[in-house]
């Protein structure tokens, strides 16, 4: 596959695949891409993955979640037994465990939705941000169950992907009132829980996620709320800022912004929010306190 052909194979699966994540999305190209590949070495098959995997990073997606994602899925493919055998039964291999790999990824996502979905109880008010596909299944999910609660969504610019999240909640009956993102303050007091996704799990235990999270955790730590995290363990990435300046240009921005000369005339799309703010992060490996994610992943590198 050449340079295009991967874009336009990633790009196809995020726009017309609603429900998918744009990390899976990458990872699911990168089996293609595998697939297809005249490569002759592990080495060399190793080396146009990696790059690969930068060109569907400059296609104006989410990066976290795209990198983290796509990071796991080679490691997990080329931890062990690559070095003995002909080169296609490396590949065999490689592609037997990448099926593994996304047969997992398709199962994080109905966990997630079983450990959260407890959290919520009758005449629950509960407030979440943008538009998450897991935070959407688990409110669907405690609603399925008979529970009786009110969702408040923010508005989340700049893409206004809240309206998207507020439409969709409507849709399945759920009672929702949409929010203007500075009416943050305002709604704090008479909600229950926060509830958010996010793009990246950090090693620190803090989150990168749309803009604006950041500024709902402190609200809502001031106001002595909890605020829940649900993120596949796909999302775990090896990075560890210390404050807003320290996440990195390409996760903020998208690559064409990035070309700019000055970034400060433009808004980020995400910003990071520190452990202190998050109560519990709920993953496919479990309800997890932030202090116990750099555990882990150790784990998951090892």
């Amino acid at each position: 596959m050449e340079d295009q052909q991967i874009q336009n194979y990633f790009r196809k699966i995020v726009e017309q695949e609603e429900e998918v994540s744009a990390g899976i999305a990458a990872i699911r190209t990168l089996m293609e891409f595998i697939k297809q590949s005249e490569c002759e070495t592990v080495q060399e098959l190793e080396s146009k993955i990696k790059t690969a995997i930068e060109n569907m990073k400059n296609s104006n997606f989410p990066l976290a979640v795209i990198t983290s994602g796509c990071e796991l899925f080679l490691r997990f493919i080329t931890l062990v037994g690559l070095d003995a055998g002909s080169f296609g039964e490396c590949k065999a291999i490689m592609l037997d465990r990448g099926n593994l790999f996304l047969k997992k990824l398709s199962e994080a996502r109905g966990k997630i939705v079983r450990f959260a979905s407890k959290f919520i109880t009758d005449g629950s008010k509960v407030l979440t941000h943008s538009r998450s596909r897991v935070v959407l299944q688990t409110l669907y999910q405690a609603f399925k169950q008979g529970k009786r609660f009110e969702v408040f969504v923010t508005t989340s610019a700049p893409d206004n992907s809240g309206k998207t999240m507020h439409k969709e909640l409507e849709a399945k009956g759920i009672p929702s009132t949409l929010i203007l993102d500075s009416a943050i303050g305002y709604i704090m007091e008479q909600i229950d829980f926060i509830m958010v996704g996010a793009e990246g799990v950090l090693e620190s235990g803090g989150i990168v996620n749309k803009v604006g999270t950041y500024t709902m955790a402190v609200c809502a730590k001031e106001l002595k709320k909890p605020f829940y995290v649900l993120a596949e363990s796909f999302k775990f990435s090896r990075l560890f800022p210390l404050n807003q300046q320290d996440l990195p240009a390409e996760y903020k921005y998208t690559s064409k912004v990035r070309e700019l000369k000055d970034l400060k005339t433009v808004h980020p799309l995400v910003d990071y929010t520190p452990p202190s703010y998050i109560t519990l992060l709920f993953t496919d490996l479990g309800i997890l306190t932030p202090s116990a994610v750099s555990d882990e992943l150790i784990r998951l590198y090892l």
